[in-house]
């Protein structure tokens, strides 16, 4: 090292020193040195000791991870009813897809509307609030690309379109009465087309299930099979994915008392049904209701695919 740069060195590392001093001296010296201290010019450099504060390191800040579909996730599923068609989905979305979803939604909860005469209004039939889904989200990406893969052939590509998911939750005494997921007449394309649509099938994923009551009840449902000649119990769903033997014995659907089927909520799982006949008429044996919440609160996902028609 040379002369020049030991000297800029010292220098350097002499005024580091004495900035880093200076809230000290100004303590412990008399006055007229206190006043002549602080009056120095002393540079605002940053030396790189920004953990520290108040004379103690800092924990570094956690940076959010970016969300990461995994792509190779698997469900089971259960045939429930085949007429009409109900398909009981285990584990379709996922605890960190639950999370990510919920944050996505969570600024854009309003007061659940229903649509007539091709309007959104709001009614006392349906007392929850909902909230829709941004559909560049990449965890909404994830789930709508799960759904459309199980949907298979009967979505066509580059034709049809996924539609906007959206959330709803229900607190305690929050209901929806007895409805049906399609139109009574198709809704006109929003490309300004002369194009119609209709939402062929329903998925209904349940994300948060700390509640009583509030099952899906799907009145005109059947069991596959007749009632067993023998009085067995019929199937009722493997086991429920709660905590605790007694929750995990829980039946996930059983036989409503005024008929067809009722569904407990469990976060993570689905249902997945058939709204339209192949005609593409409405399906009325679909109607179902969300039940009112004893107490808690549970948040759901619908995801409603759109059958488009050509203008004729």
């Amino acid at each position: 090292m040379t002369t020049n740069a030991a000297k800029v060195a010292g220098i350097s590392v002499g005024a580091a020193l004495l900035g880093l001093g200076i809230p000290y001296i100004t303590r412990i010296a008399p006055p007229q040195l206190a006043s002549f201290i602080t009056d120095l010019p002393v540079a605002n450099v940053s030396l790189g000791l920004s953990f520290f504060k108040n004379g103690t390191k800092s924990e570094p800040v956690n940076a959010e991870a970016p969300f990461v579909c995994d792509a190779s996730h698997s469900y089971r599923t259960e045939l429930v009813s085949l007429d009409p068609l109900i398909i009981y989905i285990h584990n379709l979305i996922t605890p960190s897809e639950i999370t990510a979803l919920l944050r996505a939604g969570e600024p854009e909860f309003a007061p659940s509307k229903v649509t007539k005469q091709g309007r959104q209004q709001n009614t006392n039939e349906r007392t929850s609030s909902s909230a829709g889904l941004p559909e560049d989200d990449p965890a909404v990406q994830c789930a709508l690309r799960r759904a459309r893969n199980f949907l298979g052939t009967m979505f066509r590509d580059g034709w049809d379109e996924m539609g906007q998911p959206q959330l709803v939750r229900y607190t305690t005494g929050q209901r929806f009465n007895l409805h049906h997921d399609w139109f009574n007449s198709p809704l006109w394309a929003d490309d300004g087309s002369w194009n119609t649509w209709n939402r062929i099938a329903s998925f209904f994923a349940i994300l948060e299930d700390d509640c009583t009551g509030g099952e899906t009840h799907f009145p005109f449902a059947k069991s596959i099979v007749p009632p067993s000649p023998k009085g067995e119990q019929p199937w009722r769903g493997d086991i429920g994915q709660g905590e605790g033997e007694d929750e995990q014995q829980r039946p996930l659907w059983r036989e409503h008392e005024e008929g067809g089927l009722a569904f407990r909520p469990v976060a993570g799982n689905a249902l997945f049904w058939i709204n339209l006949h192949p005609n593409g008429t409405g399906d009325t044996r679909t109607n179902h209701a969300g039940l009112p919440l004893e107490s808690g609160r549970k948040t759901a996902m619908n995801i409603w695919p759109r059958q488009y028609y050509p203008y004729e």
